[in-house]
């Protein structure tokens, strides 16, 4: 039986790999600091090996009699104290794992990017859809994270180029069961369920289902060339268009009022520079502000051509996410 080792296993995005894994009738091989909450991985048959992507020796044993690497573990955050632990994450963690499987003879490594690490083109004044051809400009790598998950993707680039059969996929907003911290856009909806939402700034994304993303991670271990990047993404929506959806399909009711960026912005500023003092997480990131102050669409025609991407309605993602989150308790008040 073939085997695999996933980083971030235990995290969204991550432990959907590891069922589609499973489902492949794949061996699966978690890499796991002692802190790492396993409750996405409860009850499936995996392998866990203790390790940090900064403990090279730890990474060379979690990769040993492996045939894939899965690298899905990063520092997804819009807001950090020390704004440098998130390259140290996902650049230099990037680094020693892929100097690691470089003796370790893989037969292929798909690393898990961003549509963060993507650019999109100028049209008519406003940044159009992005594709696999474009890396970002300067102004559209706003904040540590987005830097850090491009640096990471050149890297990664980098290494491919030098022989490492490196094939990158770059999820867009994924939606579904198991968003258990959750990411920002699943706190958008759980915000929502909970009446927190009363108000939004207008702006775009692409939407895509968490299980089309982790079966175009097996997918791309199968048919992806090496070097490539294929966009894992699905529908590109107003973010009120997706608010609206949600409320629909929860019962909710949807937020009406649209904030002006100015004073959006200015929400941001204020909160950001009051977390500089109390440590904890600002409610409104100004890193998100400013990143929704432009459309954020993708094109994901090239995996769907090339590797297969499945293309799951976005409703039927939202219905999922929604009864996943009141079942497991994020939800203070059933509606």
């Amino acid at each position: 039986m073939s085997k695999a080792l996933v980083t971030g296993g235990t995290g969204f995005i991550g432990s959907h790999i590891v069922r589609r894994l499973l489902k492949e009738k794949m061996a699966v091989r978690c890499l796991v600091r002692p802190s790492s909450n396993r409750a996405n991985l409860a009850g499936l048959e995996v392998e866990y090996v203790l390790g940090d992507l900064r403990d090279r020796p730890s990474l060379e044993m979690a990769l040993r009699d492996c045939d894939l690497l899965f690298h899905a573990a990063a520092d997804y955050r819009l807001w950090a104290r020390d704004p440098a632990e998130l390259a140290r994450v996902n650049v230099e963690g990037s680094r020693a794992l892929f100097e690691a499987a470089g003796a370790a003879h893989l037969q292929k490594i798909v690393f898990t990017s961003s549509v963060a690490a993507v650019g999109r083109p100028p049209a008519n004044g406003r940044p159009g859809i992005g594709t696999e051809a474009l890396d970002p400009s300067s102004e559209q790598l706003i904040g540590a994270y987005k830097k850090s998950k491009f640096a990471s993707d050149r890297l990664a680039r980098d290494f491919a180029a030098q022989g490492l059969p490196i094939v990158l996929v770059n999820p867009a907003a994924p939606i579904g069961p198991r968003d258990i911290k959750p990411t920002p856009t699943g706190k958008i909806i759980v915000d929502l369920l909970n009446g927190r939402l009363p108000a939004y700034l207008e702006t775009g994304m692409n939407f895509v289902d968490v299980e089309d993303v982790a079966a175009g991670h097996w997918l791309a271990a199968q048919k992806g060339r090496v070097g490539e990047r294929y966009i894992l993404g699905h529908e590109n929506l107003s973010f009120k268009s997706f608010l609206d959806l949600v409320a629909r399909i929860a019962r909710v009711p949807a937020p009406r009022v649209r904030i002006p960026y100015p004073a959006a912005w200015l929400a941001g500023a204020l909160s950001t520079g009051l977390s500089r003092f109390t440590g904890k997480e600002p409610a409104v990131p100004l890193d998100g502000v400013r990143m929704a102050h432009s459309t954020m669409f993708y094109d994901a025609s090239k995996a769907v051509r090339e590797l297969g991407l499945p293309q799951t309605p976005i409703e039927e993602a939202v219905v999922k996410a929604v009864a996943w989150f009141r079942e497991n308790g994020y939800v203070r008040a059933q509606r």
